[in-house]
């Protein structure tokens, strides 16, 4: 079954967008419409304030400082929509808007370097990019809701549809909203410090924000610290943060995690991540030796070892984290990685093990598994493990998801677990000691833990059934007979012996 597709909001700038990329590599298209629902958001915010100064009439309207010390970002004059709204039709369009992020970077330092320049370059079609203009001007208020929601959805909708349409290349930036939630629902991040060392677009942060504010608390509870390689990646995400009024860390550029760590000192209450799969080449040779190698060197073919000791390593005494893992690590004995494992189970440090359906990922049809691990675990000497791969619907034909309904059933296990009610069900979830998964070679597989589903008894005796289906299979041996001769008969009047 393909997704439905509403005819919103979301839908209408996707598919302006589509119109406006023309020859444009995908790259440079998602700059242009992930800017421009940056622009207007960070307008609109700046204008709702200005209004209210205007109307107090104490002549503060320019003051930057009445509008930093409400976290809102100062637009210039010549930056703001009604300049930009009112250069749609002409050809100037795109410079207008350079200029704009220019003049909004140059007032605000945590922007710096973070907005996209690239509405001048000739290959935009200027007409086209002045009827997307037209759209943003045109929003409903009244109809959709608040206007943080509205770009706020329609930056996460883009991200995913742009994730739909790279394919591969997408994982670089962005996690299934479906992953992202259940790592949330079972971490629960409340309040402290939330760390995603690989953070991409920042959708770990946006759903523990939704998560807390669905709950009542307030998002100011947690603070937020990520970093991530990729320069594109590093700055959508700095967008996509500030638009849901998310101040994080991000570091003052990007960097790699391992090399240049952004935070080198910080102990976070939570971390959530999905980290490259499998990546090779992520320089061992350069890091042995490594204050974060508490469990074993990582071999220098696969970084996820190193990713999993690097969380670790900054986890507080009591932090608890959850991340993303391609199966291949739960048994694995390459390398060094199968002595790490084990180190790192006897330590008492894997929470929950949870084996997730296929097909979850725009970018890789690899089977992947979420490790939940705690430095101080309520069920001391016991793991979780929960066979979720039967969970999940096909929304596209290459694509399944996990409902609410779904991420729910894992979650209430897992806060069964931790008050130690849980009963296990089999083929769906089981507690081991760690005396058990040292009996299973530290292998950490949920299959080996769970088992088969029980099958109903349907109450028919057996010697019934036996007779029943010796019968049926009988008919079906005639019925082949028959068809048999039919065939042969019929390709012997055309001249064909068989």
């Amino acid at each position: 079954m393909e997704r439905a597709e509403s005819n919103s909001f979301e839908k209408k700038i996707w598919d302006a967008a589509c119109v406006l990329r023309g020859n444009m590599d995908a790259s440079e298209y998602k700059s242009v419409v992930l800017g421009l629902i940056f622009l207007k958001y960070i307008s609109d915010r700046f204008d709702e304030k200005y209004r209210a100064l205007v109307a107090e009439g104490d002549g503060f309207e320019e003051d930057i400082d009445e509008y930093a010390s409400e976290g809102i970002f100062f637009v210039p004059a010549s930056a703001r929509w009604s300049v930009i709204s009112a250069a749609a039709h002409t050809p100037e369009i795109g410079t207008v808007i350079d200029s704009a992020m220019r003049s909004i970077e140059k007032e605000n330092k945590r922007l710096k370097d973070v907005l996209p320049k690239n509405f001048a370059r000739p290959e935009l079609d200027k007409r086209r990019l002045g009827e997307v203009v037209d759209l943003f001007t045109n929003i409903q208020m009244i109809e959709h809701g608040s206007e943080r929601d509205i770009l706020g959805g329609t930056y996460q909708y883009c991200l995913r549809k742009f994730a739909e349409n790279e394919g591969k290349l997408a994982g670089e930036f962005f996690t299934p909203e479906c992953v992202v939630k259940t790592l949330v629902e079972v971490l629960q991040p409340f309040n402290g410090r939330v760390y995603d060392p690989c953070c991409g677009s920042g959708g770990m942060f946006v759903q523990s924000a939704k998560f807390v504010e669905n709950h009542a608390g307030n998002i100011n509870d947690i603070s937020v610290y990520g970093q991530d390689s990729n320069p594109t990646t590093w700055k959508m995400a700095q967008m996509n943060l500030a638009i849901r009024g998310i101040d994080a860390d991000l570091g003052k550029y990007n960097a790699d995690t391992f090399f240049n760590d952004c935070h080198p000192t910080l102990r976070a209450d939570y971390i959530m991540a999905n980290p490259p799969f499998n990546l090779s080449n992520w320089g061992a040779d350069k890091l042995t030796g490594d204050v974060r190698w508490q469990y074993g060197m990582p071999p220098a073919g696969n970084a996820n070892f190193a990713w999993l000791q690097h969380m670790i390593y900054h986890l507080a005494p009591n932090g608890r984290m959850g991340m993303v893992l391609a199966n291949g690590s739960l048994s694995s004995q390459s390398g060094g990685e199968g002595d790490i494992r084990k180190n790192i189970i006897e330590a008492d440090l894997v929470d929950c093990i949870i084996a997730m359906p296929a097909q979850l990922f725009y970018t890789t049809q690899i089977p992947v598994s979420l490790w939940f691990l705690s430095k101080n675990k309520r069920q001391k000497g016991k793991t979780l493990f929960i066979d979720a791969r039967k969970l999940g619907t096909m929304v596209t034909r290459k694509l399944r998801e996990l409902s609410d309904e779904d991420i729910g059933k894992i979650a209430d296990a897992y806060n069964a677990f931790a008050a130690g009610t849980l009963e296990d069900v089999k083929g769906f979830c089981a507690v081991a000691t760690t005396a058990e998964i040292k009996g299973q070679d530290y292998i950490l597989t949920p299959g080996r833990y769970v088992g088969i589903e029980e099958q109903a008894d349907d109450g028919e005796p057996f010697e019934e059934k036996m007779a029943r289906l010796t019968g049926e299979l009988s008919e079906l041996f005639q019925k082949s007979r028959e068809l048999e001769k039919e065939i042969r008969e019929k390709l012997g009047a055309i001249g064909y012996e068989v």
